[in-house]
């Protein structure tokens, strides 16, 4: 059974898989901005600056409101948080595993171990 967070953390991994969007979330991190003001550096239409917009809005990464005219989105970080600590977690486990191996190898064999 695939939980809640799960699908969270899925849905943020996904998003930021492309490099398109990670700049999107990096030009996000200083402050809203409009989606022709987002889509202004890219080489890409502003209908495919929306379709990244929608991921990252589907990942919970975006939010977006209507300020008259204009559509502004805003960094939302919580699902970044989540994605950080899942990958604190696993390194921490393989740091773990890591220096055993490490330690293990560097203690030479021990009584069971096949010969070298």
């Amino acid at each position: 059974m695939v939980t809640h967070t799960a699908r969270r953390l899925d849905a943020a991994f996904s998003a930021l898989s492309d490099p398109t969007r990670r700049a999107i979330l990096i030009r996000l991190a200083r402050g809203e901005a409009t989606v022709s003001q987002i889509a202004a550096p890219f080489d890409i239409s502003r209908p495919a600056v929306s379709k990244h917009l929608t991921v990252l809005d589907r990942a919970g990464l975006v939010s977006r409101r209507r300020q008259g005219r204009e559509v502004l989105c805003r960094l939302e970080p919580e699902p970044l948080g989540e994605a950080r600590a899942w990958l604190d977690r696993h390194r921490a486990f393989w740091s773990r595993q890591l220096d055993q191996l490490v330690s293990r190898f560097e203690d030479g064999p021990t009584k069971g171990d096949p010969e070298r």
